[in-house]
This record gives C-alpha cells, sequence and structure tokens, in this order.
C-alpha cells in the first residue's frame, strides 16, 4: 500500500473536486486524507463541505491583502503548518504565487485538452462554451502539475471525451466533469505511489 500522503485542497467554490476525493477515500481507493482546506471566500458551498468532514477550513481573501506577496505568503503558512505532501487545486479562482518548495507538488485539473482552450480567462463554462463554438470533435480533462503561469505546468494525464455535432456546451461539460472524477484522484494516487517524475516539461509515469 502506498503511503498516506496529507492533501490540501484550495477552493473557491462548489466543492465537487473536493466531495470526490474525498469519497474517494472513504472507498479505499485513494492513499491519502484532506488535512486542509483553503477558501478564496468565506460563502461558498464547498466550505460548507470541508466543514461538514470537519476538515479544517480557512478562508484567505485576497482583498485582505494589499500584495499578492502578502496573500500567497498567508497560504504558504497555512500549507507549511498543516505539513501538507501535495496541493489539489479545486476551482481555486485567484492567482497564488507558488513558492519553489512547493514546485512539483501542486496539482490542477483544467476542462479541456491543454494546450487547447486554456490560459487566462479559460475557466469553467468558459472553456465548454470554446469548444462547442470551435466545432472540435474530441475535448476531455487535463491533470497538470502547477507552476506560476496559467495552465503551463507538466501534464500528468489527459482523458478524452467525444463533442457531437448538436452537443450544447452543458452537455460536454457534464461528459467532461465525469472524466474529471476519475482523473483527478487516479493523478493523486500516482502521486502517493511515488510514480511522477518529471523530465523537463514532461512526465513520466513509472511502473509499480
Amino acid at each position: 500500500m502506498a503511503k498516506k500522503i496529507r492533501l490540501a485542497v484550495l477552493l473557491s467554490g462548489g466543492g465537487t473536486t473536493l466531495e470526490n476525493l474525498c469519497e474517494r477515500i472513504d472507498a479505499g481507493q485513494l492513499d491519502a486524507e484532506v488535512v486542509v482546506v483553503v477558501s478564496s471566500l468565506s460563502q461558498v458551498k464547498g466550505v460548507e463541505r470541508a466543514r461538514r468532514r470537519n476538515i479544517p477550513v480557512h478562508v484567505v481573501r485576497r482583498r485582505d491583502h494589499a500584495t499578492l506577496e502578502s496573500f500567497s505568503a498567508a497560504i504558504d503558512a497555512i500549507l507549511d503548518t498543516a505539513r501538507v505532501d501535495l496541493v489539489c487545486l479545486a476551482g481555486f479562482m485567484v492567482l497564488w504565487k507558488i513558492p519553489d518548495r512547493y514546485l512539483g507538488r501542486v496539482m490542477n485539473i483544467h476542462p479541456a485538452l491543454i494546450p487547447s482552450f486554456c490560459g487566462q480567462g479559460m475557466y469553467g463554462h468558459f472553456v465548454h462554451e470554446a469548444v462547442v463554438a470551435k466545432g472540435v470533435k474530441v475535448s476531455g480533462c487535463t491533470v497538470h502539475f502547477v507552476d506560476n503561469e496559467y495552465d503551463n505546468g507538466p501534464i500528468i494525464l489527459q482523458k478524452t471525451v467525444p463533442v457531437g455535432f448538436d452537443d450544447t456546451p452543458d452537455d460536454v461539460a457534464k461528459r467532461v466533469f465525469e472524466q474529471e472524477c476519475l482523473a483527478y484522484p487516479e493523478a493523486v494516487q500516482l502521486f502517493a505511489e511515488g510514480r511522477l517524475k518529471v523530465e523537463g516539461r514532461r512526465v513520466r509515469i513509472l511502473p509499480k
């Protein structure tokens, strides 16, 4: 069995990704525990979900800090105190300047196949609207390590879904979210098993 790693989840909204990770942990499918949640907003469902599960929650709002550095340092301090092994961004809608000590230990999931439909302003439903408007035949999701540029870090894994001619953005969103619920826990488990090796811009998945 892999080491049980200590997870932090950073969110700004409903907390569906947090709930998905917790459910996988409860089912014995993920060798991890969520030890802290950081939210950029106080009145969101993700905060309620964390409290319901008795997970420590910290609200760190960007507007309460004069600079990005101060905001980021507040988050860093929470993560350090919780002795976090891996940080999972879960719809965290504020820029956090990641310190060097956390590079290679922060993941995000994007609702498209990077490098398509990504970058600043490309998030949530905007992505699926762009996918449909462009007429692509395949979309999906991407789990990647995070650096200090939007959607730029090395790709860990991707899952694809078909996009039909008559699909609406909602249709695509539903299909992609189903794959997100599989992809993120899979990537976290690979990290827990020590099977992810970053080689330049690429991630090698090591055999068991």
